[in-house]
């Protein structure tokens, strides 16, 4: 049975983003890193409805965090609620605060030439110009969209999966894509939107309920509070593979566990919904 809230846009997603190859002597590491939680201190789309919409939207955050709907229409739907100024939104959004150790963790991994992408199930239109206000705008963004018609919200979802939507943004083709280029990755988050990437990651780094995820299917990761306890494991990465690079292992394929491969094509709510 569908869940209660309307469908979803369902258009295919745009082409995806690229991966850069990995070179000869560049370490086989790649770092996905979560936005909402985890970057950002807070859930940054949890707060602007908590601040700009009066309705019950709360009750279907706690379905889609129970694994009931998915998080495509939740998002869209959510979006129609808001109708506060972009402007109110962004300012919002930017007061949000920071990790302050994310940038240094960035830097230090571009230097040793390991790709560091964010990739967010939220409403994404808030990411670049934090990361732009961090001094980070080089970091790529994998994220939904949010179109501003007058205050009218419009959710569109260029990174989806093309056969299944029960994901605004799918995370797991973002590891996999990064994986077949020959990079183990190394996957950062907190919360519900994180699972599937999770499970396809070769190292997690997680916290909050990703934490409790994991531990309930006595999965393999990493607990962290700051980016700089991720940029101090870097360091002993990189001084393994200085020392031999043969050290660091390759990606680990992992048997598909979601998706159309797996539930059928056009879902879009989880199955067992």
């Amino acid at each position: 049975m569908s869940y209660p809230l309307p469908d979803p846009p369902l258009d295919p997603p745009g082409p995806p983003a690229p991966v850069p190859p990995l070179l000869p002597g560049d370490p086989p590491i790649a770092f996905l890193v979560d936005y909402d939680g985890t970057i950002a201190q807070t859930d940054v789309s949890d707060a602007l409805m908590a601040e700009f919409v009066n309705a019950d939207w709360e009750s279907h955050v706690a379905a889609y965090d129970a694994g009931i709907v998915g998080s495509r229409r939740l998002m869209a739907w959510e979006a129609g609620l808001i109708t506060a100024d972009p402007g109110a939104l962004s300012a919002k959004a930017a007061a949000q605060p920071h990790d302050g150790s994310f940038v240094a963790f960035a830097e230090a991994a571009r230097a040793a030439g390991i790709p560091v992408e964010v990739v967010s199930d939220g409403f994404g239109f808030f990411i670049e110009p934090a990361l732009a206000a961090l001094g980070a705008s080089w970091i790529p963004v994998v994220t939904a969209t949010m179109a501003f018609d007058g205050r009218r919200q419009v959710m569109a979802f260029p990174n989806g999966n093309p056969d299944c939507f029960v994901c605004g943004t799918c995370k797991r083709n973002r590891v996999l894509a990064h994986q077949a280029a020959g990079r183990r990755v190394v996957f950062v988050g907190d919360g519900e939107s994180d699972r599937f990437a999770a499970g396809y990651a070769d190292v997690v780094f997680a916290k909050h309920s990703l934490e409790r995820f994991m531990r309930e299917r006595d999965w393999p990761f990493e607990r962290w509070t700051a980016f700089s306890e991720i940029q101090r494991w870097l360091e002993g990465e990189l001084a393994a593979f200085a020392g031999d690079p043969a050290s660091l292992p390759g990606p680990v394929a992992r048997p598909l566990f979601c998706g159309a491969e797996v539930w059928g094509p056009g879902r879009i709510d989880p199955p067992h919904a």
